[in-house]
């Protein structure tokens, strides 16, 4: 598991995510808070946040592709992704309120084969017409077993990658960057590293699930001569 998370940290060197902080980590739980100063008003902000398919980075989707994303912003809503051979639940939303706070249940990616909480939260609060402050708010527990603080680091990069493809979206209409210069060619581009990270997490909720099983087997118990 150490060799796992030191690879992902060395993947989210190239990340290049949005000033994020892990607030407060202990034995099975973790919190993050992502603030942003935001030049659009509350209407706007909460109306790109909702249309999640424009800006969720396709890296971080089961099907590769944001437009089969969809969220309603409603109590009991889905942050679905439906594709012609399957679906999937990101997140339930637990709580709206039209231009102030969105809250979901969502244990995103592979967080989801796992037994926790995980509550997403985003919470608007202008400052004027034209100005918003945004914080994005992830809060999740599990047993103090489970290791989830070690994925804090991680998780706090992947979210700041996805905020930084939401500022994008309202301030360009477009949540992907330009294109890297050609002297940069030779470095993995951020959704490729994303990617990887992604990969990577997948394989240790695997090893992870096959290891509690296999802790659950006892060897048996030899007769005595």
């Amino acid at each position: 598991m150490k060799q796992a998370l030191t690879l992902c940290a060395a993947l989210l060197g190239v990340a290049g995510a949005a000033r994020a902080e892990v607030t407060q980590t202990r034995p099975g739980t973790f919190q993050i808070e992502i603030p942003a100063r935001v030049e659009a008003s509350a209407v706007r902000l909460y109306s790109a946040i909702i249309a999640v398919e424009r800006w969720w980075d396709p890296a971080h989707t089961w099907s590769g592709a944001s437009a089969n994303l969809s969220l309603n912003a409603t109590a009991g809503g889905c942050f679905c992704e439906r594709w012609a051979s399957g679906s999937a639940e990101h997140g339930r939303v637990i709580m709206a309120r039209k231009n102030e706070l969105l809250r979901l249940y969502a244990a995103l990616g592979p967080l989801q084969a796992l037994p926790l909480n995980a509550v997403l939260e985003f919470e608007l609060t202008p400052q004027d017409e034209e100005t918003t402050l945004l914080k994005l708010s992830y809060r999740v527990s599990g047993g103090a077993e489970s290791g989830l603080e070690q994925w804090a680091s991680g998780v706090d990069q992947v979210l700041g990658g996805q905020m930084d493809r939401l500022l994008r979206f309202i301030d360009t209409g477009s949540a992907d960057a330009e294109p890297e210069a050609k002297d940069s060619a030779d470095a993995p581009s951020k959704r490729e590293a994303r990617a990887e990270i992604f990969a990577e997490w997948v394989r240790q909720a695997k090893a992870q699930t096959e290891a509690e099983k296999g802790a659950g087997k006892k060897a048996p118990v030899k007769p005595k001569p």
